[in-house]
């Protein structure tokens, strides 16, 4: 169940907590991949470790990377023909990448709300749209956007980035109604808090804080998130599309 041998993703935020942990999961089902982020030596150094854990070779090198700042809509625009040419067709999408510029509204200043939207919401879109004609031809595609909680619920000094998330969300059911007669899904997942190395800094007594709002007392883990994308991104979700996965410890039930 979930075997996606013969299936291509591209990933962007590949190199963060979440990001790396949807594209080993990814990769451990046999999905060849295009990883994306900004940083063009993490990324080699990650795509030499999925090459190097893949469990089949259809190449020398299984898995490619690809540079691209997600808040210059001139490399976003590029980055799907660069993974077609890579990879020859892309089945999955996963939009990961996201940046965070908090701040109360009352303080905001434009390039903090500006960033935010073209970096979380604005990207996705370009992204989304650059795969829709290729996807639709195959009558087959799998869209995965990852998004927050508090685009659901709001979060004080984080209008932007709620407003980006909830965006998201939205732009993801339309986008589902539009192609689901070609056999392409379109779904989004909420994580809660996640461990990651940010989240690991943080003093004790904060996390303890965190942890006492969520049912399950503790942060879920990326390989939590990775699991859901995996399920979204099979063949066996294909009667799944529109949807919202929250996948928070019931810190929020919805």
């Amino acid at each position: 169940m979930f075997d996606l041998h013969g299936m291509t993703a591209l990933v962007t935020g590949a190199s963060g907590g979440i990001g790396s942990a949807i594209a080993r999961s990814l990769a451990a089902q046999g999905a060849r991949l295009a990883i994306s982020g900004s940083n063009a030596e993490k990324l080699r150094v990650f795509r030499e470790e999925l090459d190097e854990h893949s469990p089949h070779k259809v190449q020398e090198v299984d898995h490619v990377a690809i540079a691209c700042d997600l808040s210059d809509a001139a490399q976003v625009e590029k980055l799907v023909p660069a993974a077609l040419e890579s990879l020859g067709k892309i089945d999955i999408l996963v939009n990961n990448a996201g940046v965070t510029r908090d701040n109360l509204a009352m303080r905001m200043k434009d390039e903090e709300w500006d960033q935010v939207i073209r970096i979380n919401l604005e990207s996705t879109f370009r992204l989304m749209r650059a795969v829709t004609r290729p996807m639709m031809k195959a009558r087959f595609g799998r869209i995965v956007n990852v998004t927050s909680v508090v685009g659901t619920t709001g979060n004080p000094g984080q209008m932007n980035y709620c407003a980006a998330k909830g965006g998201i969300t939205a732009m993801s059911k339309s986008l589902a109604q539009e192609l689901a007669s070609r056999g392409v899904t379109v779904n989004c997942i909420a994580p809660g808090f996640i461990r990651t190395a940010m989240t690991e800094v943080l003093p004790d007594a904060q996390k303890d804080a965190l942890n006492s709002r969520i049912p399950m007392g503790r942060m879920g883990e990326g390989d939590e998130i990775a699991a859901a994308a995996v399920f979204l991104a099979s063949r066996e979700a294909g009667y799944v599309t529109g949807q919202t996965i929250h996948v928070n410890g019931g810190m929020v039930m919805i």
